[in-house]
């Protein structure tokens, strides 16, 4: 096949890459430049030019012709104004989502042509395709799973995508590099929000929304209990970066309106159950909602999970009852659903 191959410089891209050359694909790789340099450089250093390093010297011991892609503009569109809106309006966002929906697997295939069969990426991840339905599903090494943010793609994404290292466990990865001698192969793995690198996301955060002082209160008493910098650097559930004596604090709710922090000392008290969840704005991968009403639920990337039951209030709005308490359920975070080791999709906490 003639195959997109999307590369970041990092060794999972990379053996995918070399899976698929020693197969014979007739292949392309193309660097996508999303990093905000130009605005964020003072903030410290952006490694997109030690990325593409890696990327270049992968693609040359390959014999793969490698193209770069600017998209920063796409990017700030869709996925980092996004990013602010949300945290601006008390929200936690999941860029990380919306950058596989909106640019890896959406203005990428407006930016090749349709001679390209498939794109491929490094997603721990594995596609099924079942009566002309493809059917994504769980990775083999279940830590290193990436289903959580491929759970907003639908048919016509996945028709084109490729994941080639789904059925191999991260160690295995990391063995594949040293066989193929790649450039990267002892490269650590990238931490953090994509668009980011290094760069803390409280800095990218004060550098758009800049501070407002407001007041910590305690949540049993109304209590002031101290002040912070603004109520969007802090997050339900959230328990470092607070600061205070007494604790330990956690947030347990915002006042966006008047810049209040509500901050809990006794976060896992029986009057804060935390196992029922409004979950709207769904993207169902199959193109319909389950009939089972039992799945399974992750509230955010990780092998963990909870048994669930799904309640539909009406059109695209369900109320969620897990099986345990989460702690750190906030609004606009995504829950993705499960039917065992099947990604059914996912929608967004209201």
């Amino acid at each position: 096949m003639k195959i997109a191959a999307l590369v970041s410089g990092g060794v999972d891209s990379s053996v995918a890459l070399a899976l698929l050359k020693e197969q014979k694909h007739d292949i392309t790789a193309f660097y996508l430049k999303i990093w905000l340099e130009d605005d964020l450089a003072f903030l410290g250093d952006c490694p997109w030019e030690q990325d593409l390093f890696y990327a270049e010297k992968v693609c040359q011991k390959l014999d793969v012709p490698l193209k770069i892609i600017n998209m920063q503009q796409e990017y700030w569109d869709k996925i980092v104004s996004y990013t602010i809106k949300e945290v601006q309006a008390g929200r936690t966002p999941s860029p990380d989502i919306f950058c596989n929906q909106k640019i890896k697997f959406g203005c990428f295939y407006d930016k090749i042509d349709s001679s390209f069969a498939k794109v491929t990426t490094g997603h721990y991840a594995v596609l099924e395709e079942i009566n002309n339905k493809f059917i994504l599903k769980k990775s083999k090494d279940l830590f290193k799973d990436q289903t959580y943010f491929l759970s907003h793609l639908n048919q016509e994404q996945l028709k084109r995508a490729l994941f080639p290292i789904g059925h191999l466990l991260k160690s295995e990865v990391r063995k594949l590099a040293a066989k193929y001698d790649l450039h990267n192969k002892d490269r650590k793995d990238s931490q953090g929000i994509c668009f980011l690198g290094k760069i803390k996301f409280s800095d990218f955060i004060k550098h758009h929304l800049g501070t407002k002082t407001g007041d910590f209160i305690e949540f049993e008493t109304g209590k002031k209990i101290g002040q912070h910098e603004g109520f969007w650097y802090y997050t339900i559930g959230q328990r470092k970066g607070i600061g205070l004596s007494g604790g330990p604090w956690y947030v347990v709710s915002k006042d966006c309106d008047k810049n209040i922090v509500y901050i809990s000392s006794q976060y896992f008290t029986t009057d804060k159950k935390r196992d029922k969840l409004i979950v709207s704005d769904f993207n169902w991968i199959s193109g319909a909602k389950p009939f089972k009403k039992n799945l399974g639920v992750k509230i955010r990337h990780g092998q963990d999970f909870y048994n669930c039951e799904l309640e539909f209030l009406e059109e695209n709005k369900a109320l969620v009852n897990i099986s345990g308490q989460d702690q750190g359920l906030a609004q606009g975070q995504f829950a993705v659903f499960y039917d065992q080791d099947i990604c059914l999709g996912c929608g967004v906490i209201s």
